[in-house]
């Protein structure tokens, strides 16, 4: 699918991070934006920046898909403005480093809404349309805890287990459509993520993190290759792969509750 003015890319948490590298290289190649965030503020700076260094279109829509029904709502906004997708990247999404007694049931709730509703309803009613264009690509971001269980981060891992089985599985469905599905599965990586997960002080945060602009070259040519599951960075392929092939999964998660522990 050869970039074109003419093409426009869905992606959510697209103010920071690996979302805002991912929307630069989308824009870099000359393709139109629709950027979702939850603060106005950031959206219209990135707006201003982007149409003036790249020369696009960026429609900026505020949400918080932590919140029932919001995901749906964006699409339909897509849809009353005549916006047709031919990228949607479902980035959006946060964790808690505490223990399930810790942490309030409310934000479990949110965290589920956004890491696994918000990104289901968008890959959903994406692929639908795509499909009957018969052309389109989904990228979505997982991570490494999607390979075991995580103690510490019970419900994080979980909905990045969801994301990585569903993403597959959709690519699997697509196959001889046009459309692709790819999840992008990174580790640790230096964004605001650990601030707001409060991992700060977990041992495997500290030190040279690969950059969210390193991780988004490696999501964003995944996805335009049409590939299946990426894993950026050799320690995190190599991690990803010696947990695929354990064969006793209380293993896994004697390894899990090891690693998550350090530093703690």
């Amino acid at each position: 699918m050869p970039p074109s003015t003419s093409q426009t890319a869905l992606i959510t948490g697209a103010t920071s991070g690996i979302g805002y590298e991912l929307a630069k290289l989308f824009a870099q190649d000359q393709i139109n934006l629709v950027l979702v965030a939850r603060r106005q503020p950031e959206l219209d700076q990135i707006k201003a920046d982007f149409e003036r260094q790249y020369g696009i279109q960026v429609t900026c829509l505020a949400a918080d898909l932590s919140e029932t029904g919001q995901a749906a709502a964006v699409y339909a906004q897509c849809q009353a403005q005549g916006i047709v997708l031919d990228y949607v990247v479902n980035n959006a999404g946060f964790g808690s480093y505490k223990d399930v007694v810790q942490e309030e049931a409310t934000t479990y709730e949110a965290m589920l809404t956004l890491n696994v509703l918000a990104l289901t309803t968008l890959s959903t009613l994406a692929a639908q349309d795509m499909v009957r264009r018969r052309s389109g690509r989904i990228l979505n971001v997982g991570s490494t805890s999607a390979f075991q269980p995580v103690p510490h981060m019970a419900v994080y891992g979980a909905s990045k287990s969801y994301i990585m089985h569903f993403t597959e599985a959709l690519h699997a469905e697509l196959r001889g459509t046009g459309v692709t599905a790819t999840v992008l599965s990174p580790g640790v990586t230096a964004t605001a993520f650990l601030e707001r997960a409060d991992m700060g002080g977990w041992s495997q945060a500290q030190g040279r993190l690969p950059t969210p602009a390193a991780v988004a070259q490696v999501g964003y040519r995944a996805m335009q290759q049409g590939q299946l599951n990426v894993v950026p960075g050799l320690k995190n392929k190599l991690l990803a792969l010696s947990i695929s092939l354990m064969p006793f999964r209380a293993l896994k998660l004697a390894m899990s509750a090891r690693f998550m522990r350090e530093g703690k």
